[in-house]
C-alpha cells in the first residue's frame, strides 16, 4: 500500500504560481512512477503530468506544457508540481497518483491521494 497526501492548493490570481506537493508513505516511494491529474466540476479527471521513478522521464498534457513542471525528491518521498502562469481554466481539484508503471491515463494508476483544490481567479 502507498498513502498519498497532497498539499499546496489554494486561491491565486491569473498569472500567478503555486507549488503542489504530494507526500508518500508506505512502500518504497522511489519504485513508483508518479502522476498528477485534475478534475474540474462536471468534467472527467484529466492527465496533467507524470514522472518516472528515477525522475529521468517526464510527460505533460499539451495544455500545461511550458507552464507546469513535475519533479520528485525520492529522499523526501515527495513529488511536486510547480504551476506557473496559471489560468482560470486550471481551476480544479488536483490529485497525485502512484503506480509501478508510468502512465498518462488515470486507469494506469493504483494509488491516489485525496486531492487539493486549486482556484485561479480572473
Amino acid at each position: 500500500q502507498v498513502q498519498l497526501v497532497e498539499s499546496g492548493g489554494g486561491l491565486v490570481q491569473a498569472g500567478g504560481s503555486l507549488r503542489l506537493s504530494c507526500a508518500a508513505s508506505g512502500r518504497t516511494f522511489s519504485r513508483y512512477a508518479m502522476g498528477w491529474f485534475r478534475q474540474a466540476p462536471g468534467k472527467e479527471r484529466e492527465f496533467v503530468a507524470a514522472i518516472s521513478w528515477k525522475g529521468g522521464s517526464t510527460y505533460y498534457a499539451d495544455s500545461v506544457k511550458g507552464r507546469f513542471t513535475i519533479s520528485r525528491d525520492n529522499a523526501k518521498n515527495t513529488v511536486y508540481l510547480q504551476m506557473n502562469s496559471l489560468k482560470p481554466e486550471d481551476t480544479a481539484v488536483y490529485y497525485c497518483a502512484a503506480d509501478s508503471r508510468l502512465a498518462t491515463v488515470a486507469a494506469g494508476y493504483e494509488y491516489w491521494g485525496q486531492g487539493t483544490q486549486v482556484t485561479v481567479s480572473s
